[in-house]
């Protein structure tokens, strides 16, 4: 690895890791912010390779649909947050794949912890990024968050935002 390869490499997991740690303290305006103006937020159901446009997905946002989940967290009345989830994540094995043309592709696994009233549950997550510049400072064009448990039951997406 070169020295610019490495450089990006940490700018990159710097990335990964702000983005964990504003889910985790339910800074969602500032996670909100870290997507570029035309992103797509993916998170599969029942398999890891399923396409979107086909078959039922557990989120499949746009950036407008995005904005909008985010604003309902603010309203207070989603139940299933009061009190809200304590949340941990663990994230690993950070890579940068590619360059493609304007973006770039990295990957990484979270693990996952969500305390809550209702008891403890424990998520892996593998998650695919595309990355672009924005204004020089990455953003997120796409992000595919492929859950190792997407087939068991959701009781709260909290963790995923």
């Amino acid at each position: 690895m070169n020295t610019d390869q490495l450089r990006q490499l940490m700018e990159v997991s710097q990335f990964i890791y702000h983005e964990a740690r504003l889910q985790d303290e339910h800074r969602y305006a500032e996670w909100e912010q870290l997507w570029t103006e035309d992103a797509i937020y993916w998170v599969p159901a029942n398999g890891d390779d399923t396409d979107p446009e086909q078959q039922m997905s557990i989120i499949y946002d746009n950036r407008s649909r995005l904005g909008l989940r985010v604003k309902q967290l603010y309203t207070g009345k989603r139940h299933t947050q009061l009190p809200q989830s304590r949340l941990c994540r663990v994230v690993s094995n950070i890579e940068v794949e590619a360059q493609d043309g304007e973006h770039l592709v990295a990957r990484s696994n979270a693990l996952i912890f969500e305390s809550h009233t209702r008891g403890e549950v424990l998520w892996a997550a593998k998650n695919e990024y595309r990355l672009r510049r924005v204004d020089g400072v990455w953003r997120m064009a796409r992000k595919k968050v492929t859950l190792a448990n997407n087939h068991s039951a959701l009781y709260t997406m909290s963790f995923l935002i």
